[in-house]
């Protein structure tokens, strides 16, 4: 059996380890943040302990044989519905969460490796999934994402709304809209908020779309929503 100081060291770096990965998510205000992280890792580690240590008092029995990855099979498994959970479908072309998803699925992995007594290799990956997470998404931003926007946010005077123009501006640029919002500007009792979501646009962030955007009779700023 697995003396008790040796389960809770396991456990204790689950917790650490789980919360290295769920502070980056945090930082970016993702639903599943640092605590849902440690607790992911911390429940795998304690999954693999019982699957490998829990059935102790069984195994002399006649007729009895159980297989410790058992347990970790199911973990794996499992955690797809709690990843299911953080992926969000914002528009018919729009999926967030993804990112977040996989990392729940690997601190999973990470915490059975932990409970199996795999420490390096466990501490190993929560670096590399830590790099994957922090340092790797502005590489990946500047290679595939650049000038990559997916909506439009126009401040426009109330009652001076001009959308035939704003449509023409749209074609203009080949940006096929998916969906348009009005609501109230934050702070401003004069003006209303056009939030455009696009889905497709062969045309890049450029001034020109800007300077044709601000042209509109009415419209005071216009900003850009990265994806």
């Amino acid at each position: 059996m697995i003396p008790l100081s040796e389960i809770v060291m396991r456990l204790a770096l689950a917790s650490l380890l789980g919360s290295i990965i769920g502070l980056e998510r945090q930082r970016r205000d993702w639903a599943a943040g640092l605590r849902t992280h440690m607790l992911v890792c911390v429940g795998s580690t304690l999954a693999m302990i019982v699957s490998m240590d829990g059935f102790g008092d069984v195994l002399n029995k006649p007729g009895i044989m159980l297989d410790p990855s058992r347990v970790a099979a199911q973990v794996i498994s499992g955690i797809g519905f709690l990843g299911a959970g953080t992926i969000l479908f914002m528009k018919s072309e729009i999926v967030k969460g993804l990112t977040t998803a996989a990392g729940l699925w690997t601190v999973a992995a990470i915490g059975l490796a932990v409970g199996g007594g795999l420490y390096l290799p466990a501490t190993i990956a929560t670096i590399i999934v830590f790099i994957i997470l922090a340092a790797i998404k502005p590489i990946e931003r500047r290679l595939f994402n650049h000038n990559k926007y997916t909506g439009i946010t126009l401040t426009v005077a109330r009652n001076q709304i001009d959308m035939k123009s704003i449509e023409d501006v749209l074609q203009k640029h080949q940006i096929v809209v998916n969906e348009v919002r009005i609501s109230s500007a934050d702070g401003e009792n004069d003006s209303i908020r056009i939030s455009i979501q696009k889905v497709n646009s062969k045309d890049p962030v450029s001034l020109t779309l800007l300077h044709d955007m601000q042209q509109i009779n009415a419209v005071g700023t216009v900003a850009f929503v990265t994806a």
